[in-house]
């Protein structure tokens, strides 16, 4: 059986939170599990420092998409320029992974938070790619104007702004 079904999948860099992290993960998203983890041996010690028995990779599972978590050490850590994007159909889906993932981290401007990992996140209602693709003019000035008034995002002030009432 192959590790992951799926071509491309995300490896996350904690130094120990692997377990904690897939198992966070997990209990946010429906639809998800930790499939198999790893452990270090004792072979490569001297390089990667980890106690024989200590979880190397978690093989996780958010709503079909793979990724795996390693526990790599405290050498690199995460920044803004790699987000995972949700995709949100309610205001009840916005305000609900902007709470759990947002919980232990730090909130940001439009629809963006780090969890208490360190790792970004874009709460997004889904209905704004098309709204922002279909706006021009005043009607763009307007979305964007909200967009960036905002830091959780306000599904109806969004088309309310989309619809020529601010």
């Amino acid at each position: 059986m192959p590790i992951a079904k799926q071509r491309i999948a995300p490896c996350l860099w904690f130094d120990t939170q692997a377990e904690e992290a897939a198992k966070f993960y997990t209990s946010v998203f429906e639809n998800s599990n930790i499939k198999r983890i790893s452990r270090y041996g004792k072979a490569g010690h001297e390089l990667h420092g980890k106690e024989a028995g200590s979880v190397m990779v978690v093989d996780f599972e958010i709503d079909g998409q793979s990724f795996l978590a390693l526990n790599g050490g405290p050498h690199f850590k995460f920044t803004e320029a790699v987000s995972f994007q949700v995709f949100c159909d309610s205001q009840d889906e916005i305000d609900y992974f902007w709470s759990k993932l947002g919980a232990g981290g730090k909130e940001g401007q439009c629809g963006w938070l780090k969890d208490k990992f360190g790792l970004s996140w874009q709460v997004v209602p889904a209905a704004l790619p098309q709204m922002m693709t279909d706006a021009v003019g005043e009607k763009a000035d307007r979305i964007m104007n909200a967009v960036l008034k905002m830091k959780k995002f306000d599904l109806d002030a969004l088309r309310r702004a989309a619809g020529g009432a601010v």
